[in-house]
């Protein structure tokens, strides 16, 4: 062999060498700093979930997402539960100020009652995230429905089911919860500046059920004897308004009364619509918020920024159920979710 040809021998070697070399190293991959980051900079936090209670559809459901998220993320998340008492809740927001996690998740009794201490919260450094239910005190972020559109659309549905000539009369009901929560003030304005431009559609009871479906039916069970041509009814939850559904059935007239609701989209939810107690379901479902509360839990962890320093807020999306729409892919149920 001529010494030319033994270089480019030598030469093919050495390439062979490099490149056989350089495809192990590819074969092991390479480090994603920004993955290393994201789950180095999660690691260890904590995050506390305060509810209005446990153990109802919408708590629970945020609750299984938060806590995947967590596990898989590593770390930690705790509920301190109030089980329906403002004052307990109160209590244990005030306890937390004190503890310093780095995130609470709040669910609001109404605007005013913890708007002082969500301050405090921030100003301590906490950053707050609020869920469905907003305050008077804009913090971080705020994820949920947007309580003004679903009055919108569920007035917009009434006048197109009880507007003049329409239906057995123009008259309609009105079942709020508690009159100072966000669910209440924010859709009742809603409800009343689609209202406002159709006089003809009279609102003859406007009554608070705190939440509970049996006042709902005793409620709506007088209303329909003071006013049997009752043509809609709305209310502010699917919960409570089940109630409000036995009412106006039991009186034969769940033909008559178009019976607008609102709730997480639970599959218990979506059956009322299938069974006709629910003529009008308007869903804010509940795996989405969590998946969008997960995401700003995540992001306010990581970012640079000082508790209270960015506000931000998300209205999600709503979906109007009824029988033509109602399926399983609208619908839930918790061992879907967790």
């Amino acid at each position: 062999m001529k010494l030319g040809q033994l270089a480019l021998a030598a030469a093919t070697a050495l390439a062979m060498a490099v490149g056989l070399t350089g495809a192990s190293a590819q074969d092991k991959g390479l480090e994603n700093p920004r993955s290393a980051a994201f789950h180095s900079g999660l690691e260890g936090k904590k995050v506390v979930f305060l509810p209005l209670s446990m153990g109802f559809d919408l708590t629970e459901g945020w609750a299984a997402r938060m806590r995947n998220q967590a596990k898989r993320l590593n770390y930690d998340f705790q509920i301190r539960d109030p089980a329906w008492s403002t004052d307990a809740g109160t209590r244990a927001l005030q306890s937390l100020i004190s503890e310093k996690p780095d995130l609470i998740v709040a669910h609001n009794p109404d605007i005013q009652s913890y708007a002082r201490l969500l301050a405090q919260a921030q100003a301590a450094g906490i950053k707050v995230v609020q869920i469905n239910l907003e305050s008077n005190t804009q913090t971080d972020s705020y994820v949920g429905a947007d309580w003004t559109e679903i009055g919108e659309q569920a007035a917009l549905a009434v006048v197109d089911k009880c507007g003049a000539g329409k239906g057995k009369s123009t008259k309609v009901a009105i079942d709020t919860g508690v009159p100072t929560a966000a669910s209440d003030v924010f859709q009742l304005d809603g409800i009343y500046r689609v209202l406002k431009k159709h006089p003809e559609i009279q609102v003859v009871s406007q009554q608070a059920t705190e939440y509970n479906a049996e006042k709902a039916r005793s409620i709506m069970e007088t209303v329909l004897q003071q006013h049997p041509d009752l043509c809609a009814g709305i209310g502010i939850w699917d919960n409570q308004d089940t109630g409000t559904a036995s009412a106006i059935k039991a009186a034969g007239k769940s033909d008559q009364v178009f019976l607008v609701t609102s709730g997480g989209g639970n599959r218990v939810g979506c059956e009322n619509v299938t069974n006709g107690n629910f003529s009008l379901y308007i869903s804010y479902n509940v795996p989405l918020q969590g998946d969008l509360l997960n995401q700003e839990i995540a992001r306010l962890l990581l970012s640079k920024s000082k508790a209270g320093e960015t506000k931000t807020m998300y209205f999600n999306p709503l979906t109007l159920i009824t029988k033509d729409n109602v399926n399983q892919r609208n619908c839930w149920t918790l061992d879907d979710i967790k």
